[in-house]
């Protein structure tokens, strides 16, 4: 996996701007926050994310996989406000499941999901290597 950095753009903050991989493709569904049950066991938007990072690391685990083999995220959330606010705790459910391994992120702000009590839903893509 090769991080790409034009020696004179600023590095990014928690995402990288683009990477190179080469192996096995593993693409995730939009993943949301609740638990093997389908349930939601809280409103909160750190809980819900860090419930879907537990999701994703289950799955990634199911093709043999582990997060340092992410190579793209796509977060839909529906309260930009709230997303903002949640940083610091976001951050630390973040690093708790993924450490400090930043793929390529977007962030796009959604009117709502199919799933009721959603807050967060997540696609991902990963890189097994040959």
């Amino acid at each position: 996996m090769k991080f790409l950095q034009p020696p004179d753009w600023p590095r990014p903050k928690g995402y990288s701007n683009g990477i190179v991989a080469r192996g096995q493709l593993v693409f995730l569904a939009g993943i949301v926050g609740w638990n093997a049950q389908e349930v939601f066991e809280t409103d909160d938007f750190v809980g819900q994310a860090r419930q879907c990072f537990a999701n994703i690391t289950a799955l990634l685990q199911e093709a043999g996989a582990t997060p340092e083999h992410l190579v793209r995220m796509t977060w839909f959330v529906n309260d930009r406000a709230e997303y903002l606010a949640a940083g610091k705790g976001l951050g630390a459910a973040y690093k708790e499941y993924f450490g400090r391994h930043y793929p390529v992120m977007a962030v796009i702000g959604v009117e709502g999901f199919v799933e009721t009590g959603a807050k967060l839903e997540i696609e991902a893509t990963a890189v097994i290597p040959d």
